[in-house]
């Protein structure tokens, strides 16, 4: 028998940096995707159209596969399914710099969404192996790569595209996901001993082991409104800047870009702090907490009448993410059986990536019947409902720091 030792502080270096540049591959198209549809011969109203579908279409089959790729992690391996994911998106961000036409671009963001799976399946390497006093910190640390993935992939993708041209920003981000592939496959190390799929738990079994389903499905749906909120503005951001500069487009790309990333910036510099506030004082408690200033922040943002108030909010925001999403998983961990946990992490991307593409399409189209101000109106009544909710769910465990008692 072959024993293999487990060094979990490098395994989470290797994931933070995998989930890192994996959400950013998402996010980073999304300042030039209109132009790079037009480019590929579309023109008119369909821009629009396509470019949405090109950037949505990744995050919504991602989202709908996860389960899937979840139960083969707990049979096969969480280290395999990593391996897996960045294999494939490897070759297929490197593939949209020679796609001909806008259907292949399409399919190939497809197909970047239907082989994913590296993020919950990191996550659920690192719970899985973390000291369980130690997990609030570590799970705080790796969700930052996710969030500022996210945030900060447009003022990427933006200033690459700008200085090196579009296609070089698939070819730079295809090698970034090769060498993602590389440190996976030499440096990450799980002792996993793959399960026959006779006596696999089916999910309806793994969710009967749960400590707390109520708890569980309140988790997911704080994930869902948290990534919702967050992304409500994305679409309309360039829009609103412009109008708070009275009409004005100099450097929008540019401050559209600093402002979205500004919550992730915040997020990296508090979530690994915050993380271990919670394995304090108990990651529901830290939840409640991160909602609360989570909404007091979103209600000035109605109000702002300069792009430098939006960013500053925008930038305080991030230290309300960087409480939530560690909290999220520092929980999933404590409540799932060992054996389910790569599912449940899996359920939990469903939900994240399920807030991404309903969050940018919210805000557009109250943006566009109402106006800019009321998505921040709706964005902090999401927040308030989630609140009322979490608060609800945890209301017989406020009084106990460990929830998995």
């Amino acid at each position: 028998m072959v024993i293999i030792e487990i060094n979990w502080k490098r395994n989470l270096f290797v994931a933070w940096f995998g989930t890192f540049f994996t959400a950013a591959s998402v996010s980073l198209v999304m300042p030039f995707m209109a132009l790079y549809v037009e480019k590929l011969g579309v023109s008119g109203h369909q821009v629009e159209l396509f470019a949405g579908l090109a950037i949505s279409v990744s995050a919504l089959a991602s989202g709908l596969i996860a389960p899937v790729w979840g139960r083969l992690a707990d049979q096969r391996g969480r280290r395999l399914m990593m391996i897996r994911a960045s294999v494939v998106m490897t070759f297929t961000m490197g593939a949209l710099a020679f796609v001909p036409n806008v259907w292949w671009l399409l399919i190939m963001r497809l197909l970047n969404g239907l082989f994913s799976g590296y993020i919950p399946n990191s996550t659920a390497l690192i719970a899985s192996q973390v000291p369980r006093e130690k997990s609030g910190y570590a799970l705080g640390m790796l969700s930052t790569g996710m969030i500022a993935g996210a945030l900060i992939g447009p003022s990427i993708g933006g200033f690459l595209a700008q200085s090196v041209g579009m296609e070089n920003v698939f070819l730079i981000t295809g090698g970034i996901l090769l060498l993602v592939t590389l440190l996976t496959v030499c440096l990450v190390k799980e002792d996993f001993t793959p399960v026959e799929k006779r006596d696999l738990l089916s999910t309806k079994e793994i969710l009967a082991r749960v400590t707390n389903r109520q708890i569980l499905f309140g988790l997911f749906i704080t994930s869902f409104v948290l990534q919702l909120t967050v992304q409500s503005i994305a679409p309309i951001l360039a829009l609103y800047i412009r109008e708070l500069n009275g009409g004005t487009s100099g450097n929008l790309m540019t401050i559209s870009g600093f402002i979205v990333s500004a919550a992730g910036l915040s997020a990296v510099l508090s979530s690994g702090t915050l993380g271990k506030i919670g394995d304090k004082i108990g990651s529901h408690r830290l939840i409640i907490l991160g909602l609360i200033y989570s909404f007091l922040i979103y209600i000035p943002m109605i109000f702002v009448k300069t792009p430098f108030q939006l960013g500053f909010f925008r930038f305080m925001l991030g230290f309300g993410s960087g409480a939530l999403m560690p909290s999220v998983n520092s929980l999933l961990s404590r409540i799932t059986p060992p054996e389910g946990i790569s599912r449940i992490f899996s359920f939990n991307q469903m939900f994240t990536n399920f807030g991404q593409v309903a969050g940018p399409l919210l805000g557009s189209a109250i943006a566009g019947y109402i106006s800019y101000r009321a998505v921040f109106i709706v964005t902090s009544c999401f927040v308030l409902f989630n609140l009322i909710w979490s608060f609800f769910n945890f209301r017989k465990l406020l009084g106990v720091r460990d929830i998995a008692r």
